[in-house]
């Protein structure tokens, strides 16, 4: 469920139409969720008392950045 939040979080953080799918942004949204929980571990961000907002944070501009890569590799094929 968190995968879906962050992949439109994501999706409305890039400027202007994407041409990908409501799967794909699903897709990207999940990953992103995984590698910014783990990249938020690492920093020592990951578990904090309350909100994890730099967690949060991390996940939403991994998500934007895979909206933007995929959507710029579809516009060239």
């Amino acid at each position: 469920m968190i995968g879906i939040i962050i992949g439109v979080l994501g999706r409305l953080a890039v400027p202007g139409r994407q041409n990908i799918g409501v799967l794909w942004t699903i897709a990207v949204g999940i990953v992103a969720a995984f590698v910014g929980a783990y990249l938020a571990h690492l920093l020592g961000v990951g578990d904090t008392k309350g909100v994890d907002w730099i967690k949060w944070l991390i996940q939403i501009a991994l998500a934007a950045l895979g909206v933007y890569a995929l959507d710029r590799s579809k516009s060239r094929a």
